[in-house]
């Protein structure tokens, strides 16, 4: 094991329980049966130690939480006065996005993916390291949106992710599937949206597939999921599990689903869409697991919808599931309403 200092994480489980986690971290590889601890991880599930458990915990209220990482910032090097910087946000070429974008319809028409999800990202430049404002910005967000936050030093990442990838406690298992993006005025037409659904169903059916395996599903009806300028499709999603099973395995049964990732999910899917990713500038956790583990429950979301910074350099992604039916335009519009759906956070 090994231990990180000037570290600090948080979560938000609901708006009466957010754990506030301070360094240095113990990495594991298996969460401890009775310390609170943080998962953080890449995309590709490479860290072999990915559970984090925290010097001390402090539980909060949502509330509650900006004034604490204020507080935070206020005994560290960072300085809480100098918030709202200006960002300089470069403008995005939408040639690599859309030579990937060829890529992918030609795989999937020669049958290698019904489904893959590239991530493009956007880059700002601030003339300070603007972390105590962006973690005041992200943890000022209400549900359904889950505020999260990882910080080491000068660089970390912090978000609200409307998108969970799992809850477990004893032997009862909660998730989602979360795919079809319009815009909020865009409501009534996105409801009946053939592609929407189409893509949407991909996901869902994906999930109750893979996790009837384990147990009996019950796939609640679909619905809108409003998220302020943006809505999405989303279906919940429960099962009692017919045996106890590891955390770590239902992580990597459930990770990437079909909403971030390929289907179907093998192998040499995940290999291309890797490549992609790198290919694109995505930060290594966009997409990827992030939660706690405490008191006998899991809670795991997608770390989506926020910032990577290190130093001044800020990074924005967005991801974009594309189907046979997908068209570049379309596309790439999503991923700019995905994008200022985050900068409103900021606002």
């Amino acid at each position: 094991m090994s231990a990180k200092k000037q570290s600090l994480a948080w979560f938000a489980r609901n708006e009466s329980e957010v754990a506030i986690g301070y360094g240095p971290f113990t990495a594991v590889d298996e969460p401890p049966d009775h310390d609170v601890a943080f998962y953080r991880q890449a995309y590709d599930l490479s860290d072999p130690e990915p559970w984090h458990i925290p010097d001390r915990v402090e539980w909060l209220t949502r509330d509650e939480l900006p004034e604490k990482l204020l507080d935070y910032c206020e005994l560290t090097e960072l300085d809480p006065a100098a918030m709202v910087p200006q960002i300089l946000w470069s403008a995005l070429d939408a040639v690599p996005f859309s030579v990937v974008f060829q890529e992918v319809m030609t795989a999937i028409q020669g049958g290698a993916f019904q489904k893959t999800v590239p991530v493009v990202t956007e880059i700002g430049h601030v003339e300070a390291c603007p972390m105590p404002w962006l973690l005041q910005c992200m943890a000022r967000q209400v549900s359904p949106r889950r505020s999260y936050g990882w910080l080491d030093g000068d660089h970390g990442f912090a978000g609200a992710s409307p998108e969970l990838l799992f809850s477990m406690e004893g032997k009862h298992f909660e998730t989602m599937a979360l795919a079809g993006t319009a815009r909020s005025e865009d409501q009534e037409v996105f409801a009946v949206d053939e592609k929407e659904i189409r893509e949407h169903e991909y996901v869902a059916q994906s999930l109750v597939a893979k996790l009837s395996e384990l147990g009996s599903v019950i796939r609640h009806p679909r619905e809108i999921l409003r998220l302020g300028s943006i809505v999405h499709l989303h279906s919940r999603i429960s099962l009692e599990l017919s045996e106890k099973t590891s955390i770590n395995r239902l992580i990597r049964k459930m990770h990437p689903t079909p909403a971030l990732g390929p289907l179907p999910r093998t192998p040499e899917t995940l290999a291309q869409l890797s490549g992609w990713r790198q290919q694109l500038a995505c930060p290594l956790e966009f997409g990827a697991p992030f939660g706690l583990s405490a008191h006998g429950r899991c809670d795991l979301l997608v770390a989506i919808r926020g910032i990577w910074w290190k130093d001044s350099q800020l990074y924005l992604p967005a991801g974009s599931g594309i189907i046979e039916a997908s068209r570049l335009v379309n596309e790439w519009r999503e991923l700019r309403l995905k994008r200022e759906s985050v900068k409103q956070f900021l606002s």
